[in-house]
C-alpha cells in the first residue's frame, strides 16, 4: 500500500467515516517491503504481537544485511536466529547496537526493552550439550519483553540437580525443557509444575537417537498432561508461544 492510501484511511477515520477498529483491520495487513529476494511485513508485530524474526541460515550475509537494513527503519526490535559472526559483523555496520549471541546463534537490536510478559519464563536443558537450543529460546524470549531465568545441566541421569531448585520452578508462569537423548526430562518437568511446558527435542545423542526423532517421539507421548511440544531444535518456536502464553 502507497503513502497515499494510508492517508486516506487515516483521514476516513479523522472525519468519522471509519471507526478505530475499521482502520486498524484495514491496516493489520499492511504493508510489507519488497527486496526482490525477500518480502519483509513490516506490520507483523501489528498483527501478531512480535515483529517479523529472521532466519538467518541459508542467507547470504548481504541478504541478513540488506533485511535488517529494512526493518532497522522501523521501530521494533530484530531478532535474526540461526546466524554466524561474519552475518553479526555487517549487521554490526547498520546497528551499532546489535548483540551477538554466540551460544544461541542469534543476533538481536533492542529498540524496545518493554516488559510485556506477566511473569517470568523458565528455560531448562537436560544438558549441556542442549545449552544451544535452549539459549536461542532465552535470546528470543528476552527480545520479545519477557523475564527470564535458565536452569541448565539437570537432565534425569542426575534428577536431585532438579529436585534442589524446584522453589524456583514454582515462581515461573511458563516452562521451556530442551532435551535430547531419550527426551524424559520434559515428563519429569511437567509432574512438578501447574503451569504450561514447552518440550524442545534436540539433536543431541547417539545412533539410535535419530538426530532427536527419538526425543521427539518420547515428548509426544509424555504422560504428563500439560507440556506439548515444538519441532526439533527449535527453541525460537518453544519462546514465541510461551511468549504468547505469558502475555495473557
Amino acid at each position: 500500500m502507497t503513502e497515499d492510501q494510508i492517508r486516506k484511511i487515516l483521514e476516513a477515520f479523522k472525519s468519522g467515516v471509519l471507526s478505530a477498529d475499521d482502520a486498524l483491520h484495514r491496516l493489520r495487513s499492511l504493508p510489507f517491503e519488497d527486496l526482490g529476494f525477500a518480502n519483509v511485513d513490516h506490520h507483523r508485530s501489528l498483527r501478531q504481537g512480535f515483529p517479523e524474526v529472521v532466519f538467518g541460515g541459508g542467507k547470504t550475509v548481504e541478504q541478513v544485511a540488506r533485511i535488517v537494513e529494512s526493518m532497522y527503519k522501523q521501530d521494533h526490535n530484530i531478532l535474526v536466529t540461526r546466524t554466524t559472526k561474519a552475518h553479526f559483523e555487517r549487521v554490526k555496520e547498520i546497528a551499532t547496537e546489535a548483540e551477538f549471541h554466540e551460544e544461541g546463534r542469534a543476533i538481536s537490536v533492542v529498540k524496545d526493552a518493554t516488559i510485556r510478559g506477566k511473569g517470568t519464563v523458565m528455560v531448562i536443558s537436560a544438558g549441556t550439550s542442549d545449552m544451544p537450543v535452549a539459549e536461542e529460546a532465552v535470546v528470543t524470549l528476552r527480545v520479545m519483553g519477557n523475564h527470564v531465568d535458565s536452569l541448565y545441566d539437570v537432565g534425569v541421569a542426575g534428577l536431585h540437580r532438579l529436585l534442589d531448585r524446584r522453589d524456583r520452578l514454582a515462581k515461573a508462569r511458563v516452562v521451556i525443557v530442551a532435551a535430547g537423548m531419550e527426551g524424559a526430562l520434559p515428563s519429569v518437568v511437567g509432574g512438578l509444575v501447574s503451569v504450561p511446558v514447552i518440550a524442545v527435542p534436540t539433536s543431541v545423542g547417539y545412533g539410535a537417537s535419530f538426530n532427536g526423532v527419538a526425543a521427539l517421539l518420547g515428548m509426544l507421548n509424555s504422560c504428563a498432561s500439560n507440556v506439548t511440544v515444538v519441532n526439533i531444535d527449535n527453541g525460537f518456536g518453544a519462546a514465541v508461544v510461551a511468549s504468547l502464553i505469558n502475555r495473557q
